[in-house]
Order: structure tokens, then C-alpha cells, then sequence
């Protein structure tokens, strides 16, 4: 039975590396199912994401050993990856629960190649929730004082887990330069758009005021720099002069979900690519969207 894999690769353009790379493969029995490669001709960058199917029985620890040849002459940064492995991830929340409920349902269906390994939170609010579904929870409280115990504590269950993501699914903590450092291009949070116009306590209802007509979200790398890591994802709904406050809260949050999902389906897929401080972010392979089970 073929195993499915993916291979991505970051290195400076030249010529060659999509030949030295389908070569490769094919001579070890690997059929190519899908790729994608971009050049970025502003900073000499190449990046090259490909799905094949192993039809020999090579599994990703050889292939990535043996592909060490071909990557050390054009400078490659890479890895192969089993996609039928889910990522680990742990979720952190406040007080808002639309992501994390969204999320839940769509590890529950498959919808999502991830492993939700455990919940943390700085509030008791889904604790029964998250519970319900055979997920370890932690209520970590956090404070001015506590604040570093509080972070030590957080990346204990992250390192005690295995955990290779964190999302913030609206986790209304700043975390430290050093968490974010330390997990950097780990860490996913998603935000309302309407930054830096509207800023501080009840932004939908100062958008109402003005009469804005766009509400948008995006989901980005945490990075030290608050709300401005690396942009994954992005999104908006339309509204009229019809809307009413209440409303604008609720469209916002259903498109809060829908763009922290996709830009958690991009990284758990392996297809969000560094590039400085912007992001590579390739088109989603077949079949990637298909759930498990229907409900």
C-alpha cells in the first residue's frame, strides 16, 4: 500500500532544483500526486511544496536521510513529512468561545489534521466542554505577578504533550517576547481586521458607529511585535447601514472562525512557508478538505 508524503523546501534560487528534486523521487519509486514551488525574484528565495506517494515502501526517515545529498549543493532548508500523521496542538482561550467551539467540531469530523493533545485556559468558562470531548483542560490564571510562573506552567504542557502548534482561539493574554521567541512560527492567533482604526475595549460597536461597511479577519505568527507577525490568512463579510451592533458581533465572530481554521488547515498541512516577514502560503492539495465522518 503507497504511503503518502509531502516535501517542502526553502533555498536560494538557481537552476535545477525542481529537476534535482522530481529526479530524486522518481528513482526511489515516488509518484509526484500534486506540487507547487514559487520564486520570490525580490529576495533570491525558492519554496517548493510536494505531495507524492511512495510506491516502494520508503518511509520519511529514509527519504529524508537520503535526500540530505541533493539538498546540501543548492543550500536546502527541508523536510518530509507523513501526511496521514496529525499535528499536536494545544488551544488556549479566554473568554469568547466561537474558535474554540468551531475547532472542536472540526477536529471531531477530521476536517482538521490535528490532534487537540489539551486546552488551557485563563478562565473556567469551557471547562466542561472541552472535558466533554475526552480533552485535558488547564486552568492557568494569570496575573501581572504570576505572569512568568504562569507562561512556565503554559510551556510545560506544551513540551509534557509534544505539542508542535499552539492557537490562540481568542486568548486575551499578551504573551512574552520569550514565549514568542522561543515558538517562533508556532504560534497562531486570529484578530478582528479593523486594527489599528479601532482599538481597545468593544471594537465592533465603534465600527457600528462609524458605519463601517467591510468586517474582516486575520490570522497570523505570533511574534513579539503585537498583532503583526506573518499574515496566513485573511478574510471579510459585507454589511450595510441595515446591521445592527449585535450583528456586526456575530458576523465577526463567524468569520474569526472560518479564517483561524483555514490558517490552521495551511500550517497543519505544511503549506505556510517563513519568507522574512511575510508568508508563502501554497494552494491546498486534492483531497485535503475532506472530512473523515459527517458529523
Amino acid at each position: 500500500m503507497s504511503t503518502k508524503y509531502c516535501l517542502t523546501v526553502t533555498c536560494p534560487t538557481q537552476r535545477g532544483i525542481v529537476a534535482a528534486i522530481s529526479t530524486f523521487l522518481s528513482e526511489r519509486g515516488c509518484n509526484i500526486t500534486d506540487s507547487s514551488q514559487f520564486d520570490d525574484m525580490e529576495t533570491g528565495t525558492f519554496f517548493m511544496r510536494v505531495s507524492f506517494l511512495s510506491e516502494t515502501g520508503a518511509d520519511d526517515e529514509k527519504l529524508s536521510k537520503e535526500f540530505a545529498n541533493v539538498a546540501k549543493p543548492f543550500g536546502m532548508t527541508y523536510a518530509v513529512h507523513d501526511e496521514s500523521r496529525k499535528m499536536k496542538v494545544v488551544i488556549m482561550v479566554s473568554r469568547f468561545g466561537h474558535c474554540l467551539n468551531d475547532l472542536l467540531y472540526r477536529w471531531r469530523i477530521g476536517a482538521l489534521p490535528i490532534e487537540i493533545v489539551g486546552v488551557i485556559s485563563n478562565h473556567m468558562d469551557y471547562q466542561k466542554v472541552v472535558v466533554n470531548h475526552d480533552i485535558p483542560f488547564h486552568c492557568i490564571k494569570v496575573t501581572k505577578a504570576n505572569k512568568p510562573e504562569a507562561e512556565a506552567r503554559q510551556m510545560e504542557i506544551v513540551e509534557e504533550t509534544g505539542a508542535e502548534l499552539i492557537v490562540l482561539a481568542r486568548y486575551m493574554q499578551v504573551l512574552s517576547d520569550a514565549m514568542c521567541q522561543k515558538m517562533s512560527g508556532r504560534i497562531i492567533n486570529i484578530h478582528h481586521s479593523f486594527l489599528p482604526s479601532f482599538k481597545g475595549a468593544n471594537p465592533y460597536k465603534q465600527a457600528f458607529e462609524r458605519g463601517v461597511k467591510l468586517i474582516g479577519a486575520t490570522s497570523h505568527y505570533v511574534t513579539a511585535d503585537l498583532d503583526e507577525g506573518p499574515i496566513i490568512e485573511q478574510d471579510i463579510v459585507r454589511i450595510t447601514h441595515a446591521q445592527s451592533a449585535s450583528d456586526y458581533v456575530s458576523l465577526g465572530r463567524d468569520v474569526e472562525s472560518q479564517v483561524l481554521a483555514r490558517a490552521i488547515h495551511a500550517h497543519a498541512h505544511h503549506r505556510v512557508f517563513l519568507n522574512g516577514n511575510k508568508t508563502v502560503v501554497f494552494p491546498a492539495s486534492p483531497g485535503s478538505y475532506s472530512s473523515e465522518r459527517m458529523g
